[in-house]
């Protein structure tokens, strides 16, 4: 029984974890590597094990650091089953065919401009052949055997919608271990979803670790700020701009200014624009799994009341719409991808907002070392965006409270509840790890760099 570490080791993004039992190998993930360039050049390296080799993919959730490279790994000869949730099936599809296109565009663009070499790391008919390879499909708490020795149930892990942790039940040469992988944990207590499920004792854990050294906001004091903020903007004929993820913030922003407009706390006439092909069909699979809903979502459906839905809202899929938005000078809420605004239609709403004194901008989620949206949260007084040196005059707000990631004293909760005697930490930065490992107590805690491998 071997475990190593290829993805989101000492950093956050590119999961992808590989343990070896029984003559079997399956991966846990295969992420994106995401940071200053929209393509980074890590994710073109080799895996650091042979693609044909693998049997089972088990994946989390379909966030592209979780899921980005899985057309790269059925290019480079995986014929294995990739195995995950239903709602995680429908995300994956979406999600990775975006990053097709964008790959595409992107290598369009630098061809245009000299660049003899530029290509895509992967295209949308990778992505095609890569859906092939999803198989059986996996529901919460319902144990799954892949192969003699190796046993997967899938648990609700509150992260997004279909999100799971992986509990791994493993026989080899007669000895048994059992190892559990967080995924991305949820923030309980939140909207919509319902929160992570308690975790199985396990002799091994590996598990993220994004917030493992603060404490969110409180939800209630982030959605008051989120309010205010708005409020502010209109009171002075500026726009509100929100980097938005595509998966699950984006529905959860809905959500919270539908409760805002019913609750008369924002006007009703307030004009929402959904900019983002993908937040946009996201949306729609959120309407169609009920399954993943708390009891108060399930029972809004129930009685016709979309959470997603508020009188102003529109969704805008083209670009000629995309376009039409920056026409608009003040009184709006815009919504749009990526959400740490290295890519995507958000990049040009900055352009033409961020340089506004009355205009706010609105951070609600991670941002990556590297990125823009982390330069300007830690205050850039100017930012390269499209090829363009871009004034930082805007309001600038980052609202924590949101994160759809577990905060320390959650993490810690979970943890405890494994009673794990051997703990890897993986997707976080050095200091988050290194300040959630000195709060365990009864386990050995290992930091993995990339590459690094385990006996269990």
């Amino acid at each position: 029984m071997r475990l190593s570490f290829h993805g989101a080791d000492r950093e956050v993004t590119g999961s992808c974890h590989l343990i070896e039992c029984a003559g079997r190998r399956a991966l846990i993930d295969c992420g994106l590597f995401q940071g200053s360039r929209e393509l980074d050049a890590d994710n073109a390296v080799p895996f650091g094990f042979a693609a044909e080799s693998i049997d089972f993919v088990l994946l989390t959730h379909a966030h592209l650091d979780h899921c980005g490279r899985l057309p790269l790994l059925s290019q480079r000869g995986f014929h294995g089953e990739i195995i995950t949730t239903s709602a995680s099936r429908e995300l994956a599809r979406l999600v990775m065919l975006d990053a097709a296109h964008l790959q595409e565009e992107d290598a369009r663009t630098r061809t245009r401009h000299g660049d003899a070499n530029a290509k895509p790391l992967y295209t949308e008919a990778d992505v095609t052949y890569c859906l092939d390879r999803f198989g059986r499909t996996a529901a919460y708490g319902v144990p799954m055997e892949l192969a003699p020795g190796l046993r997967a149930t899938f648990l609700d892990a509150g992260h997004i919608l279909g999100s799971a942790s992986i509990f791994l039940e493993l026989e080899e040469a007669g000895r048994r271990s059992s190892a559990l992988f967080s995924g991305d944990i949820g923030n309980p207590g939140h909207p919509l979803l319902r929160g992570p499920v308690t975790p199985p004792r396990a002799e091994a854990v590996v598990m993220e670790t994004t917030y493992g050294d603060r404490m969110h906001k409180s939800l209630t004091a982030s959605v008051e700020e989120l309010y205010a903020a708005i409020l502010d903007t209109f009171n002075r004929g500026g726009n509100v701009i929100i980097p938005t993820f595509a998966l699950e913030r984006a529905q959860e922003l809905l959500y919270f200014l539908h409760a805002g407009i019913e609750q008369s706390r924002l006007p009703d006439s307030a004009q929402v624009y959904l900019d983002s092909p993908m937040a946009v069909s996201a949306t729609e699979i959120f309407e169609h799994h009920p399954e993943c809903y708390d009891a108060e979502t399930a029972e809004m459906f129930r009685n016709g009341n979309d959470p997603f839905r508020l009188p102003g809202l529109h969704f805008v899929r083209d670009t000629a719409g995309s376009i039409a938005i920056n026409n608009i000078r003040g009184g709006v809420i815009i919504m749009a991808g990526s959400g740490m605004a290295t890519g995507g239609r958000i990049r040009h709403h900055l352009k033409h907002n961020l340089w506004r004194a009355e205009c706010s901008i609105v951070f609600v989620g991670y941002a990556a070392d590297g990125t823009p949206a982390r330069r300007i949260i830690d205050g850039a007084r100017h930012v390269r965006i499209l090829d363009e040196d871009i004034a930082v005059r805007a309001r600038i707000h980052t609202i924590n409270g949101f994160s759809a990631h577990a905060d320390q004293p959650a993490l810690l909760a979970w943890h405890k509840a494994t009673q794990a005697g051997r703990t890897f930490l993986v997707h976080g930065e050095d200091g988050s790890m290194e300040q959630f490992a000195a709060r365990l107590t009864g386990t050995r805690v290992e930091m993995p760099k990339l590459g690094e491998a385990f006996d269990l």
